[in-house]
């Protein structure tokens, strides 16, 4: 027994002295049957690779090259988080055995790793922007290292490895301006454009691989469509988090978190899908062909909007982000109300871009417990479509054209009308387009004249002449003086007569007053004489005048006016009328 325990001990000993003495390859290894604690992720060549990084935990991929690649590019492509990521060449000074390295126990990475070697960064980048490493390759390293680390939460991002000079092809290529521009801001629309890519210019009509994506929110820009996807994933969770957070109850919840992290953590590459369209299909995006201008409608007044353009390549499931932009929509236009006053005159000018709907909104308040008023309009140009329209309370009283007739609106039982009057069309040529009044300021000139007037004794649009025409009598028309006649109504009103001299030219052209051409746009020297007049019978409410003080053989046009307490003066149609030479 004591010889057996004897035995034992020289041979530890001896193997302890010895083993200082073995290979430093077979010293640094475990036993053939030991399985690695973490598995090694080799990144293929020319294939997307998606990544999971957890938070606080750095990633490691392995890859070799050939030995004819001359060059090499690494692309990584944060989906949303800002990530670390470095790219480093190991070599090793001796390669381990051929028995030992291709083992199935053991992987590759691992037996090269335990061996002594030195190590030479040759890239690091820190952002959630797309980084791309283009360099040559180094022909003594054993194996490259990628480092992926993300310190602020869990995120992915995608790996992608070219083995060769030039562009892999692979990804949509951004042009030197990758900015999107605002060219125009309404309502309800905001207008794109950005500066094509060269990976769309260049291809054939038939090939349809290539398409622009608009992604519209009011939240932020998005570097990637992978983040804005994420996002989108966050809201969904949290509302169906909220829905089923008293349904959820987890009897082993540090088991649970150890087996998510413990398989979640070096899950192995996954391929992209088939197309982004089937991995964005939750995305409300515009999608546009390959036009680089774009117009988003349906938006909300007043909003800002953060606008990304998205180059999809689908046929090799990638895409690429143009710097995105945000505008504000313009605020909804709020309709300024006039007050009308008791009796006022008022003279309606609408803007003078006639190809472009004009509107006013006017608003009156009539005396009186009846509540009642008299609105009369008169259309000053010859032939422009003036739309008047009466409501109160949201509900519409009445809708009526306005012509070069005057137009009477009987406004009853309401304390408040709203008057809202536009214009859908232009003047016709060769007409009397718009009267210019004296009392406006730079000639300018009115479409509409309004006036409203309280009404509260009356019960009814006040009577209008049967006939607005003056007539006259030849046989009483003299050097100095003409005889003229109009129609008046049953009503006591009070009725003047003006008169102006043409001169040669306007009286071969036949200039007659406009209509809307009223007495208090006349001047005083123009007024020959104002009468009353009432006849209780209408078809015998027959008046005359006479006009002297008149110049022989010279043409005259004469204008009668009915003066009214209420709404606008009525004015006869004009007479142009000559006197003798001789007498």
């Amino acid at each position: 027994m004591a010889l057996t325990s004897l035995s034992w001990c020289l041979a530890a000993s001896w193997v302890l002295f010895c083993g200082s003495s073995w290979p430093l390859a077979h010293s640094a290894l475990a036993p053939e049957n030991e399985v690695p604690l973490r598995p090694t992720t080799w990144l293929p060549e020319g294939k997307i690779s998606s990544v999971t990084l957890r938070k606080g935990r750095t990633r490691r991929l392995y890859f070799t090259l050939k030995k004819k690649a001359p060059a090499m590019s690494v692309t990584v492509s944060p989906c949303d988080l800002p990530i670390e990521w470095s790219l480093a060449a190991r070599t090793l000074k001796d390669k381990p055995l051929k028995s030992l390295q291709w083992t199935t126990k053991k992987s590759t990475p691992e037996v090269w790793w335990q061996g002594a070697g030195t190590e030479e960064k040759m890239h690091s980048f820190a952002g959630n922007a797309v980084d791309i490493y283009r360099g040559p390759s180094f022909p003594q390293a054993s194996i490259y290292i990628l480092r992926l680390r993300s310190k602020q939460q869990n995120t992915r991002a995608t790996v992608y490895l070219h083995e060769g000079l030039g562009p892999s092809g692979a990804f949509p290529l951004l042009p030197a301006d990758p900015r999107v521009h605002t060219l125009g801001v309404g309502m309800t629309s905001v207008t794109l454009s950005w500066a094509p890519s060269a990976s769309t210019t260049g291809l054939p009509l038939t090939q349809k691989s290539y398409e622009y994506c608009v992604l519209v929110n009011t939240q932020r820009n998005y570097p990637s469509l992978c983040a804005a996807r994420q996002s989108m994933r966050k809201e969904e969770d949290q509302k169906e988090e909220k829905k089923e957070k008293r349904k959820r109850v987890t009897v082993w919840p540090i088991l649970k978190e150890w087996w998510w992290q413990q398989w979640d953590a070096y899950p192995e590459p996954q391929s992209p899908p088939s197309s982004l369209a089937d991995e964005y299909t939750d995305l409300q995006c515009v999608c546009r062909g390959t036009e680089s201008v774009c117009t988003v409608s349906e938006l909300l007044p007043d909003t800002q909007y953060h606008f990304d353009v998205f180059l999809i390549d689908r046929l090799n499931g990638t895409s690429a982000a143009y710097k995105g932009t945000l505008a504000r929509t313009h605020e909804e236009a709020r309709r300024t109300v006039t007050a009308l006053k008791e009796g006022e005159l008022r003279w309606v000018t609408f803007n003078d871009n006639r190809g472009s709907r004009s509107e006013q909104f006017y608003s009156f308040r009539p005396r009186g417990s009846q509540q009642s008023g008299l609105l009369t309009l008169q259309s000053c140009g010859g032939g422009e479509k003036v739309k008047v329209t009466v409501s109160s309370k949201g509900q519409v009283l009445t809708s009526n054209a306005v012509g070069g007739d005057l137009e009477h609106i009987w406004l009853q039982g309401s304390p408040s009308y709203l008057i809202h009057l536009e214009r859908e069309g232009g003047a016709t040529k060769g007409k009397i387009s718009a009267a210019e009044d004296p009392a406006l300021p730079g000639g300018l000139r009115a479409s509409v004249k309004m006036q409203t007037s309280s009404a509260y004794h009356r019960r009814g649009v006040p009577s209008l002449p049967s006939t607005l025409q003056i007539k006259s009598f030849n046989r009483l028309r003299g050097c100095n003086s003409v005889t003229l006649a109009w129609m008046g109504t049953e009503e006591r009103s009070l009725y003047c007569v003006y008169r102006r001299k043409l001169g040669d030219s306007e009286a071969e052209s036949g200039s007659l007053t406009a209509p809307c051409l009223g007495p208090e746009s006349r001047s005083d020297t123009e007024r020959v004489l104002c009468k009353y007049f009432q006849e209780l019978n209408p078809r015998r409410a027959v008046t005359t005048a006479v006009i002297g003080g008149l110049e022989p053989g010279m043409a005259y046009v004469f204008d009668v006016y009915l003066m009214r307490r209420w709404g606008i003066p009525i004015k006869y149609a004009s007479k142009m009328l000559k006197t003798r030479k001789e007498c």
